[in-house]
């Protein structure tokens, strides 16, 4: 007697692939090519050629497309997967494959995988070969998923639907399916497998069991690698992908657009109709009959997939429903309009800017202020910039000071600060002085000339060095002042309501 595999359910119809409104490539699905004709391995031989298109005029193959054509033939060197799968890391370089291996993880992944191995195109392919080989099983229920749903069978549909309506009066029976499923899916099968009925054992006659077994346990063995149930597979997995990358884009189009604020407005409407409905269920959600409604709604669901029950709903749609639901659409853009205000006031800060001005000595005159630079810090004597030696950063003139990035002017012009005590002692600066009259400078202050410099001052008989050692004793060489204006956040015209 045969070895039973997993392979004894319809592996050959191929699960269908979903169809969503938006696809735009009309490519034939790989579902319509039998496996023998997609044959995976005649494309090694591309790698010993030196042209990559065919016929002149003809569409140039890209190197995917020969991986996966279908007009290769394998050349008699070719004997399993371990031969194909080299063709890929030639293709992608050696040092790319060591900086994905080197590549570090962010704390929650690293955190949970920091003992897993790196990326490695031949352990990919490895594990890629034993997936596809045991991957089978999960197809498998899912086709009989699709066929349970989609109304193949009725009987089965409707002994799916009558246990769900028990669960649904009863939810303890939630404890009893999970063995239950287990004693019917898995325990009786591999019995009756084990203990098949007699080759003469009539319809009429009962089913015996006794005696010793007579067939080995049932295995769900992972498929040969070069067998058509691993490219059934192949077929699938490629469809299961196809699958998920439309839900994606569906999601995205339909859930995003309307929950990530592009379009605030109506983000703002969904956001105050969830919080009604969190508050509303918070309070009341003891009293609504969850039993009645789960076995109405999974009825529903389970009803609407019958062929005949899909044409009505979609004709009553087109006649009924569409119709309200642009009339409903164009009142909630109109409740929208005149209730949602959110085009508030953009926000305001004050900047500040300090002019600072250096004494300029002479023999002419005793010292003069000179217009330095506008810089955004106040240069004191303490400041890491002062200390290091560097010059003070900023702009000759006022005209070019600009506000900072995402910022627009609120002021027209600048105003003169004048608290110069106060963000003085904010910042708590030392060894200057401060003006608390007039324009508000804030003076270096030197303390005090040195011996030497003072024995050098002795030598000198003329009233003018005299005088300039008193000034500079009295104050530095830098002084400022700091100026004001408001600025407001800049919206960028993307933003703009209604766009």
């Amino acid at each position: 007697m045969d070895e039973p595999t997993v392979d004894a359910v319809d592996r050959d119809t191929p699960i269908p692939v979903i169809s969503l409104p938006g696809r735009e490539d009309g490519s034939a699905s790989d579902a319509d090519r039998t496996p023998a004709k997609r044959d995976l391995l005649g494309h090694a031989t591309c790698r010993g050629r030196a042209d990559s298109g065919g016929e002149k005029g003809s569409p140039a193959i890209s190197l995917q497309d020969r991986l996966f054509a279908k007009s290769y033939t394998p050349p008699p060197s070719v004997r399993s997967w371990d031969d194909v799968f080299p063709l890929l890391q030639q293709v992608i370089p050696t040092e790319d494959i060591e900086r994905l291996s080197e590549m570090p993880d962010d704390d929650a992944r690293s955190s949970a995988r920091a003992r897993r191995p790196n990326f490695s195109l031949p352990l990919m392919a490895s594990n890629f070969r034993r997936f596809n080989a045991r991957i089978g099983i999960v197809f498998v229920f899912q086709n009989r998923l699709i066929h349970l749903f989609s109304w193949r069978h009725p009987t089965h549909t409707l002994s799916f639907l009558a246990v769900y309506s028990f669960v649904c009066i009863d939810p303890n029976l939630l404890t009893v399916l999970p063995v239950a499923a287990i004693l019917l899916s898995v325990m009786i099968p591999s019995f009756i497998t084990r203990h098949p009925p007699p080759p003469t054992n009539s319809p009429t006659d009962p089913y015996a069991a006794s005696g010793p077994p007579v067939a080995p346990p049932p295995e769900v063995k992972a498929v040969n690698e070069m067998s058509g149930a691993f490219f059934r597979n192949l077929r699938d997995l490629q469809n299961a992908m196809d699958d998920y990358s439309q839900i994606h884009d569906k999601f995205n189009s339909l859930i995003l657009p309307h929950t990530n604020f592009s379009n605030e407005p109506l983000s703002s409407t969904v956001f105050l109709f969830l919080f009604a409905i969190t508050y509303v269920l918070f309070l009341a959600s003891h009293l609504l009959p969850w039993r009645t409604i789960f076995l109405a709604g999974g009825w529903f669901v389970v009803a609407a997939g019958h062929p005949r029950l899909q044409r009505s709903l979609l004709t009553a749609h087109d006649e009924h429903l569409l119709p309200r639901e642009r009339q409903a659409q164009s009142w909630l853009n109109a409740w929208i309009d005149h209730d949602i205000i959110i085009d508030s006031s953009p926000e305001t800060r004050e900047v500040e800017i300090f002019e600072l001005q250096k004494r300029v000595w002479s023999s002419s005159s005793i010292g003069e202020w000179e217009g330095w630079v506008f810089s955004p810090q106040p240069y004191d004597p303490l400041s890491p910039t002062r200390i290091s030696g560097d010059r003070p950063n900023g702009t000759r003139f006022f005209e070019d000071v600009k506000p900072p990035p995402g910022w627009e002017w609120a002021d027209k012009k600048w105003t003169l600060d004048l608290l110069s005590k106060d963000w003085v002692e904010e910042r708590m600066i030392t060894g200057v002085e401060v003006e608390t009259e007039g324009e508000r400078w804030v003076y270096d202050i030197v303390y005090g000339i040195g011996e030497e410099e003072t024995l050098k001052k002795k030598k000198k008989k003329k009233r003018r060095d005299w005088e300039e050692a008193r000034e500079r004793g009295k104050k530095g060489e830098w002084r400022r002042r700091r100026w004001v204006r408001m600025v407001k956040r800049k919206i960028p015209a993307k933003m703009v309501r209604g766009t």
